[in-house]
């Protein structure tokens, strides 16, 4: 059982253990859960797009880049986000087993002047 707010049964990552995993080379995917809007604003570079919001008949998209013995990091904007956790929820309930969370998201990622791409990356802030 899972407490109200936390990620079920997955280990969680720093923002310095993921731009470890980036650096490092090691094969992993990471999914950021996102409506398509927000994938296509402003992403960590090398994501992979889970579609969590949509019409009611929309359900998460995405699974078929994914195979079930891939290492998996998983995030949406920040730790308050729940589409990280829900993308979570589903991965394990079809059989993905390394499944990690970055519950600081993209907030946190863009609070340490960290690379992103998307529409919206390139801006004032980052033009110095």
């Amino acid at each position: 059982m899972t407490n109200a707010g936390q990620s079920p049964l997955v280990s969680e990552v720093s923002r310095d253990g993921l731009r470890a995993k980036l650096a490092g080379g090691a094969p992993f995917k990471l999914v950021m859960a996102a409506s398509d809007f927000g994938f296509r604003a402003k992403h960590i570079p090398r994501s992979i797009h889970l579609r969590t919001h949509g019409t009611p008949e929309a359900r998460v998209d995405g699974f078929e880049g994914l195979a079930k013995d891939d290492d998996i990091v998983v995030y949406c904007s920040n730790v308050d986000c729940n589409a990280s956790r829900a993308a979570i929820a589903k991965l394990l309930a079809r059989g993905y087993r390394k499944v990690s969370h970055y519950a600081g998201g993209l907030i946190d990622w863009e609070a340490a002047r960290l690379p992103i791409e998307g529409d919206w990356a390139s801006g004032p802030e980052s033009a110095s």
